[in-house]
């Protein structure tokens, strides 16, 4: 699996990742959300997943023993997760479905796009720019680069794979919010060099071996 993560798909290692540490517009007149801790962001997005699937199920109401039940959590936990970002349900009624969900979105940043940029288009890469879940979450594969001849020019999911070459250039129209890494090890260090430098703020690194970015710069690594 891509994903070695129990329960996680990579649209929600990419919430959990990323989008809370990134910035994001807020609602008219609204306070900043507070630092996020990654264990509360782990559990928003499930309690989405689950909210999700109630929705999809036509059901209107779920209640925080339903969700803490889902999420391998307790009643307690779950109210206060959803405290800490506002009032949410009714006593004895629990919480409503479509309200909640649109507000947990709102809180992970996935009421817009995020603009993904993928260099490496071999196993991990094309996998990645094929997987449907992105586009649900707000997810937009922008780019996907590679220095291979015989991977360059073909479409992955509608995304043509352009020459590596290409790719300062393009980082300064595309406007991408978060570039995946799957290429070699000796070829990532470098890579992360020089999407940074070109303004990239957050890096998802496939590769197997470890990477540093410099201060400002949401590293993370699979």
């Amino acid at each position: 699996t891509l994903f070695p993560y129990r329960g996680s798909r990579p649209d929600e290692y990419l919430v959990k990742s990323f989008t809370s540490a990134l910035p994001c517009p807020r609602r008219t007149n609204e306070a900043p959300v507070k630092h996020i801790a990654e264990s509360t962001v782990r559990r928003l997005s499930l309690y989405l997943r689950f909210l999700e699937d109630y929705r999809r199920q036509g059901l209107e109401t779920i209640s925080s023993g339903d969700l803490a039940a889902l999420g391998g959590t307790t009643s307690a936990q779950v109210r206060k997760d959803l405290s800490f970002f506002g009032s949410f349900g009714t006593r004895g009624l629990g919480y409503s479905v479509n309200p909640l969900a649109h507000r947990i979105r709102e809180i992970l940043g996935l009421e817009r796009e995020w603009r993904v940029i993928i260099v490496g288009a071999g196993k991990i890469g094309a996998a990645l720019a094929q997987y449907n879940g992105f586009g649900e979450r707000g997810f937009r594969v922008v780019g996907i680069y590679d220095v291979d001849p015989a991977r360059i020019g073909h479409s992955l999911d509608g995304v043509v794979v352009k020459d590596q070459r290409d790719l300062d250039a393009d980082l300064k129209v595309l406007k991408s919010d978060i570039v995946l890494i799957a290429v070699p090890p000796e070829a990532a260090q470098p890579l992360v060099d020089r999407v940074t430098r070109a303004g990239i703020r957050a890096v998802l690194n496939f590769a197997p071996t470890p990477l540093h970015a410099p201060a400002g710069v949401t590293l993370r690594s699979v």
